[in-house]
């Protein structure tokens, strides 16, 4: 799925994310739509990188530094500055599972 489509998909009124997204997709599209809670279940669920890199960007959203270091760690990446913006962040990632990276 594009970014535009998935895009689409969180701001329509359906109440889950769309059919055959990962668990990490899922939960970008959860935290968009303003559930904290089912973005963490669901990168928590995901066990992989994305999965992991998601829920680092839900522990900086939250403002809990020390585990969201962790969560980047596991995924392989680095924390952003603290000049990059939430919403800038989310979009790097969407972008990035959906391959426009």
């Amino acid at each position: 799925m594009t970014f535009a489509k998935f895009s689409e998909a969180v701001a329509g009124a359906g109440n889950v994310p769309p059919a055959g997204v990962s668990g990490a997709r899922a939960a970008l599209w959860h935290d968009a739509r303003g559930d904290w809670e089912a973005a963490h279940n669901a990168a928590q669920a995901d066990k992989g990188k994305a999965g992991a890199w998601v829920h680092a960007y839900l522990h900086r959203k939250e403002g809990d530094e020390g585990n969201a270091g962790y969560w980047y760690a596991l995924a392989g990446r680095r924390m952003p500055a603290k000049s990059v913006t939430l919403g800038a962040e989310w979009e790097e990632i969407a972008r990035a599972l959906s391959g426009e990276a």
